[in-house]
């Protein structure tokens, strides 16, 4: 009867235990399944948010670089010459007519940023011979548009220049000084013509006449490295005059072409370093004198220049970065202020990116 009345009471009290047991059980297993359902439902959040940004992806389209916004430069004839367009082959302008292109076309130079007075000159000239030609009636808005081309073309001419052609036929060493503001390009510059000399079997050698600017040996000294170049060089602070002397030195002993020499970027308004470079010019006799500018510069680039030719002497220019979205007006005034050719033009930071000039190619851009 015991042992009956103690297995009863056994089973009664595993009974409890598995009741109490049941509930814990439940809830660790509920525990352990919470990350995978959580994860289940971040999949079901996620999914289409992917698909929503794979769908955005595919739907983008690339928009290309807006090219450089041109002004309409175009006569507008007034009723009189719209008449006299329809029975006559050719007709002559009057100023109502070309008015409000003249206009245009001198904001369009501005924008460019080609001088006030130079803008002003050129639309002068332009209207003047407008208004003295025999335009075909067909054909005015294309023939106005060639013709103030020609107009400028005519305005801007210089003796052309052919560096490579004129290099050829020197005697060795050719010796250019490199002439310009701080921040302009000369360093690269060099590194870029010496790129391009070599495409055509000729040698160079470079003179760091920089002795000013902190960290301007480095700089052409790293150029210099990457291109297999032999750099000439002294301390800070010494006479940049000697430095260049050397560099011709080493040219004649070595059978090199072409010395290049880069000065510290100069300030119209610094004498002291205006006569440090007129020294430099005396001592170094170069053949050519190159001034450096930038072309987005405007005004000061062409006050710089002034300053410069009246002090030393320019013989031509390199306008770099002219990729900065620059449409290049800065030339035209250069080109009709200073009468002095522009030889080659920057267009990127490649050592390749140097290019002859080519006035037409200016002259898209704005008109």
């Amino acid at each position: 009867m015991f042992n009956l009345l103690k297995k009863k009471l056994s089973n009664f009290v595993d009974k409890l235990s598995k009741k109490a047991k049941a509930p814990k059980q439940e809830k660790l297993e509920q525990v352990e399944q919470a990350p995978k359902q959580i994860s289940k439902q971040v999949a079901q959040v996620q999914e289409p948010r992917a698909s929503a940004e794979r769908k955005y992806k595919k739907e983008i389209i690339p928009v290309e670089k807006p090219l450089l916004e041109k002004r309409e430069i175009k006569p507008e004839l007034k009723a009189p010459s719209k008449i006299k367009a329809v029975f006559r082959k050719e007709i002559t302008l009057k100023e109502s007519d070309i008015a409000d292109m003249l206009f245009e076309l001198e904001l369009s130079l501005l924008e460019a940023d080609v001088n006030e007075s130079t803008a002003k000159h050129f639309c002068e000239e332009i209207k003047k011979r407008l208004l003295a030609d025999k335009i075909p009636a067909k054909d005015i808005e294309s023939f106005v548009k060639k013709r103030i081309k020609e107009i400028l073309r005519e305005l801007m001419q210089t003796e052309q220049m052919d560096l490579i052609s004129m290099i050829k036929s020197s005697e060795k060493p050719f010796k250019i000084l490199f002439l310009g503001p701080n921040g302009a390009g000369k360093t690269t510059t060099i590194a870029k013509l010496t790129v391009l000399l070599r495409e055509q079997g000729l040698s160079s050698i470079w003179a760091a006449s920089d002795t000013f600017r902190a960290a301007s040996i480095e700089q052409l000294e790293e150029h210099a490295k990457r291109l297999n170049v032999r750099l000439v060089k002294h301390n800070y602070g010494a006479d940049p005059a000697a430095v260049a002397f050397d560099a011709i030195s080493a040219a004649k002993n070595s059978n090199i072409d072409v010395v290049m020499i880069d000065t510290a970027g100069r300030q119209e308004t610094n004498r002291n370093l205006i006569e440090e470079l007129k020294k430099i010019a005396r001592v170094a006799d170069p053949d050519l004198k190159i001034f450096v500018g930038e072309a987005f510069a405007g005004k000061n680039l062409v006050e710089q220049a002034k300053q410069f030719d009246d002090a030393i002497g320019i013989d031509a220019f390199i306008i770099t970065k002219l990729d900065t979205d620059a449409k290049g007006g800065t030339m035209l005034s250069l080109l009709h202020e200073l009468k002095k050719p522009v030889v080659f033009i920057g267009t990127g930071q490649a050592y390749k990116d140097l290019q002859p000039f080519n006035i037409d190619e200016i002259l898209e851009r704005i008109i």
